[in-house]
């Protein structure tokens, strides 16, 4: 794989099914200009999509096209001054320009005042910073700008007639209710309070009952509304009999077998499950065989497991109603078997007893109104619009907000869409289409096309060709067989093809053909027959609700999924406080030129899978003329710790990764000239980026490719002197220039020459190979006879002759276990800004180094404890409070306590604090490369010494990133060995 291509594929995640921008690409006309050339203008129809629908100015500063949107150009126009660029003689003045030369027709207007609002008390700290008032002055005139204009292009109305303006608006009002923010929303009840703005003087009405704010709100949300609550005990309370009415959930996990109504069921608690601690377990009440039938829903778990627990109660139950869906949940009737007795001493135990009895009632009562799985598609769905538009409201026109009232559908249209939003698709037959929550599937879709949320096929009057390959791929090869004999009958120049490939793309390949070739013009008609009707969600839809997702989970890699995947338990994330101080893309156009990089990175990542150079040489000249015009911001100038990582948000930062492929791309292609234009161009626009070691080393080693061995070597100096060059590539860049630099290029020897040259402890290790074959993984016999790799050969070495060693083949796994362990409290300390979602396995900061300086104290502090020797205390606290809880690096199952324990016990305070403190000021630089081998032993007054081992095949050696690990950790005073494994003498 090329470098950098899997960093793509993470960036650009789920692939989008419809890209505004793929037309104008691929359609344009070819590249004029070579790939990685500053002089590059941009080209309207390929930066800013379809320029018939679109209108275009020229900036009067610097010249580039740009929307006519009021926003962009004012956006625009703000960066080019704060740059200091001087306007061209030959162009108009800014009074001299006009910008918007298209009439627009008024839709509504709004005069909305900026009031804040603070969330929660007041806590005196002064960690939360307010929102700058003229970012939020300008967001509120760019929102009346986007409501007064209605021919822009995300509001797509023209020449409208007056009733259906008045229905635009209608919508529009409908769902301020939506975007409202609350009075006083809050943050979890444990959470800081948090600082927002919202807009006042807006229409207040709500979508039909209330949906959003009615649904449950699951333990993610950032919502005040989170039920149920708690209920304090009165003194009406008795230790009488709990009856209650709730659900079997997670039927999945369980072991099956028919249900019966009346079948009589009992709880039992599952204290190991690591998911859930408070998980109970639903058996069937057989004498024979209790059989595992599913989960009482944590809500309710959470306070039946203390009474089992501590009051020993027992629960027994019967079914009262069987679902159609295998996997439905089924109603339930449950009731304690037993009376708990209490004292006169025991009046403390007797109030918890009533508190939990409470509870459990309240969150059964909860239950009956909000059923657990059926609707968890539609609940999740809502819920992630409600926190989206709550929080990134303004990054949405009234348009794409009108589209939303989906939201006022019904259950079935909600449902249904949630279904088909999460599935793969495109398109879908109606006939397979069947949900055990879904009542009612044809009103359902009739809902959803009203409101333009999906598209039938059967509507579409001319459907293009990729169309036609999308619903062809429903049909499986028979029904494709048989369409073609279809077609055979009356068309016969296809069958003279009808014997070429058997496959189902190849039957495809064949019926599109005959369509472009105009050979079956009813062709339509006759792959509904063959279908049926089909459905799939629409392009507008797509791209709204593509943006809300990617708005609430802020990368490509998380979906809709994460909430099931913590609604069943799979996945633990962590307890950490959500604290907004800023918003991460303040204006739209910020966000809109984000997405537009997002899709040329995707068609960079499909182009590389079609090996279509031509597509891949494009995309990376749209990248390169984007960066071209970048001017980066200084840091300084942004508060707090968002500078850091904000950049990871910017069109240019995903443009600098689809260069960088191409500079991969183009060293396959062995076009280093153009790699080096390329390489010269990132170093040149992006200052303050850790990937400027690997850029420097590249450029390096593309200079020497085309015979610059002076100019190779003056990089790799400047390089050594950049600050952001750092680990491997640091090592790499002083090899080079000892290499290069030799007489008569450099007399004088540098003064890191003894240090890289440090000879390293090198054992050498023979084994019976199994394969000798080169660029295929190395397979030894085992002193045991069975099959391993070298590493495996390594430690049966150690174990034996070389030393009574323990240890493990982890590489960086257990150094990162071992970190995210002990430093728990500072990773998901309360920082501002750094955790935006209750999805995150890490601070949005960990891999910048604003991580270790805003953390500064608190890292210092428990590195103290660590160095006086109270790891492994840390370690245990840490590992029995969060067990199962999903942390970045943290692998619970690979590493137990036990083996974690002796590591730190042996490593010893001085050399694990070094590691820590290495990985927390630069966790990017130093997560990878660590040596394949922990050893440990102990010595007999409980004390141990560790050794790590990097080990070698019989063609490996060492990269540059595993040597900067060896020579640190030979500098903390680490024992370290490279262990070479080679072949036995015949």
């Amino acid at each position: 794989m090329l470098k950098g291509r899997e960093s793509l594929i993470r960036l650009v995640g789920r692939r989008r099914r419809f890209l505004s921008r793929r037309h104008s690409l691929l359609t344009s006309s070819p590249p004029q200009h070579q790939i990685g050339c500053k002089e590059y203008k941009d080209d309207p129809s390929i930066g800013n999509g379809n320029v018939d629908e679109e209108e275009w100015v020229d900036c009067p500063v610097c010249g580039k096209k740009i929307r006519g949107e009021d926003r962009v150009i004012n956006s625009h126009l703000d960066k080019c001054l704060t740059r200091g660029s001087k306007r061209k003689l030959s162009q108009c003045t800014l009074f001299q320009l006009n910008f918007c030369t298209i009439p627009r027709v008024t839709v509504s207007s709004i005069e909305s005042d900026v009031t804040r609002t603070d969330i929660g008390p007041s806590t005196g700290d002064g960690n939360i910073c307010d929102l700058a008032s003229v970012t939020f002055s300008k967001n509120i005139r760019d929102l009346a700008s986007e409501m007064n204009s209605s021919d822009g292009p995300e509001n797509n109305i023209q020449d409208e007639s007056e009733s259906s303006v008045c229905n635009r608006v209608n919508q529009m009002e409908n769902l301020d209710g939506l975007i409202k923010l609350d009075d006083e929303c809050k943050l979890l009840s444990d959470a800081k309070p948090m600082q927002i703005f919202r807009l006042e003087g807006s229409p207040q009405h709500q979508i039909s009952d209330d949906r959003i704010d009615n649904i449950a709100d699951s333990p993610l949300s950032l919502s005040e509304k989170r039920m149920p609550k708690c209920v304090e005990s009165s003194e009406d309370d008795d230790n009488s009999e709990i009856l209650l009415d709730t659900f079997i959930v997670g039927r999945r996990f369980g072991n099956g077998g028919e249900l019966t109504v009346g079948a009589m069921i009992m709880l039992s608690r599952d204290p190991d499950n690591v998911k859930d601690q408070n998980a109970i377990k639903v058996l069937t009440k057989d004498t024979d065989h209790n059989k595992e039938l599913g989960y009482i829903p944590r809500e309710l778990a959470q306070y039946l497991s203390p009474l089992i627990d501590k009051f020993h109660l027992r629960f027994e139950g019967r079914i009262t109603s069987i679902p159609q869906h295998p996997h439905a949940v089924v109603p339930i009737q449950i009731y304690s078997s037993g009376i708990v007795s209490f004292g006169e001493k025991d009046s403390s135990r007797l109030q918890v007893f009533n508190s939990l009895r409470r509870n459990a009632l309240s969150a059964a009562e909860f239950s009956k109104t909000h059923s657990p799985i059926p609707a968890k598609y539609q609940h999740n769905l809502l819920l992630l619009l409600k926190e989206v538009l709550n929080i990134n409201g303004h990054l949405f026109t009234e348009g794409e907000k009108t589209l939303l009232a989906f939201l006022s559908l019904s259950d079935d249209s909600q449902r249904l869409f949630a279904r088909l939003y999460a599935r793969k698709g495109p398109w879908f037959r109606m006939a397979s289409i069947s949900y055990a929550e879904i009542c009612d599937c044809e009103e359902a879709v009739k809902g959803l096309s009203e409101a333009e949320c999906v598209t039938l096929f059967e509507s579409m009057d001319k459907p293009q060709i990729n169309d036609l390959k999308e619903v062809l791929n429903v049909l499986n090869v028979g029904e494709l067989r048989d369409l073609i004999s279809s077609l055979n009958k009356t068309h016969k120049k296809i069958a003279q093809n009808s014997d070429r490939g058997t496959r189902k793309q190849d039957y495809i390949a064949r019926v599109l053909a005959a369509y472009q070739g105009g050979l079956c013009p009813n062709l339509t008609s006759m792959i509904l027959g063959k279908t049926g009707r089909c459905i799939r969600i629409s392009a507008s839809a797509e791209s709204v609700f593509w943006r809300a997702e990617r708005l609430f989970f802020l990368n490509g890699e998380q979906d809709l999924s994460e909430f099931l995947l913590v609604d069943l338990g799979i996945v633990k994330y962590p307890a950490y406080n959500c604290i907004f101080t800023d918003q991460i893309f303040p204006d739209r156009s910020d966000l809109l030129s984000y997405e537009e990089a997002i899709e040329v990175a995707q068609i960079m990542d499909e182009s590389l899978d079609e090996n279509n150079n031509e597509f891949v040489s494009r995309c990376v000249e749209i990248s390169t003329s984007n960066v071209s015009s970048f001017v980066e911001e200084d840091r300084s100038a942004h508060s707090g710790s968002m500078a850091a990582f904000l950049s990871r948000f910017s069109a240019s930062w995903v443009y600098s990764k689809v260069i960088l492929l191409g500079v991969s791309f183009l060293e396959h292609e062995q076009r280093f000239k153009e790699a080096i234009n390329l390489l010269k161009l990132l170093l040149d626009k992006f200052k303050c980026d850790r990937r400027r070691g690997y850029w420097n080393l590249r450029l390096s080693v593309d200079l020497e490719h085309v015979g610059c061995l002076d100019e190779s070597l003056e990089v790799a100096e400047k390089g050594l002197l950049d600050p952001w060059v750092r680990a491997g590539s640091r090592v790499a860049l002083q090899r080079r220039v000892l290499r290069l630099g030799k007489p008569p290029r450099r007399w004088r020897t540098p003064s890191f020459s003894s240090s890289v040259k440090r000879k390293i402890v090198e054992v050498h290790v023979q084994g019976r190979p199994l394969n000798c074959k080169t660029g295929v993984k190395n397979v030894f016999y085992g002193e045991d006879g069975d099959r391993c790799g070298v590493e495996e050969l390594a430690l049966q070495y150690y174990a034996g002759e070389g030393g009574s060693w323990q240890g493990v083949h982890t590489e960086s796994g257990i150094w990162l276990t071992i970190f995210g362990l002990l430093m728990w409290d500072v990773v998901f300390a309360d920082v501002p800004n750094v955790f935006r979602t209750k999805f995150q396995t890490a601070p949005l900061d960990l891999e910048t180094d604003s991580f270790y300086e805003v953390r500064r104290g608190l890292v210092e502090a428990l590195l103290d404890k660590i160095e006086h020797g109270m790891a492994e205390e840390l370690l245990i606290m840490s590992w029995e409070s969060h067990v199962g809880t999903a942390c970045r690096g943290v692998n619970w199952d690979k590493h137990s306590l036990s083996e974690l324990r002796a590591a730190v016990t042996c490593i010893g305070g001085p050399c694990l604090a070094s590691i820590c403190r290495n990985l927390a000021q630069d966790y990017r630089s130093w997560s990878s490369g660590m040596p394949d081998l922990l050893l440990w032993r102990f010595r007999d007054d409980y004390r141990g010494e560790a050794k790590l081992v990097e080990v070698k095949g019989p063609r490996d050696r060492l990269s540059e990133q595993q040597r900067a690990w060896l020579l640190f950790l030979i500098d903390c005073g680490f024992n370290v060995e490279v262990c070479k494994v080679s072949h036995a003498p015949v």
